[in-house]
């Protein structure tokens, strides 16, 4: 279950990354709208974070967290905000996605 719980956390770091990118686009009161979407986003990934790290060692877990978040901030930077996607981008966030699969079959 804790590994469940990881894996959220990791999402909504995604989450407040992504509301970051938008609320740079906004304008006007939009902007307030993506700044309390991160830091919604913000908190829930902490305190799921913090339930996480009770049953998971705090240098996998953390390993894990950023990693889903940075993986799921590429995605999202490649289809909602058109960032280039070539061969060794991919490459590398694939190598990336191993290494956290990598951590949780190593890690008891």
């Amino acid at each position: 279950m804790n590994w469940v719980i990881l894996i959220l956390a990791g999402f909504f770091e995604t989450g407040f990354a992504f509301c970051l990118g938008k609320a740079k686009e906004a304008t006007g009161v939009a902007t307030l709208y993506w700044y309390t979407g991160f830091v919604i986003c913000l908190a829930i990934s902490m305190v799921l974070l913090i339930k996480a790290t009770r049953e998971i060692p705090i240098g996998t877990a953390y390993a894990v967290w950023t990693g889903i978040g940075a993986v799921g901030t590429v995605i999202i930077g490649i289809i909602v905000f058109k960032e280039p996607s070539h061969f060794w981008r991919l490459f590398f966030i694939t190598t990336l996605v191993a290494s956290i699969v990598g951590l949780k079959f190593v890690s008891r």
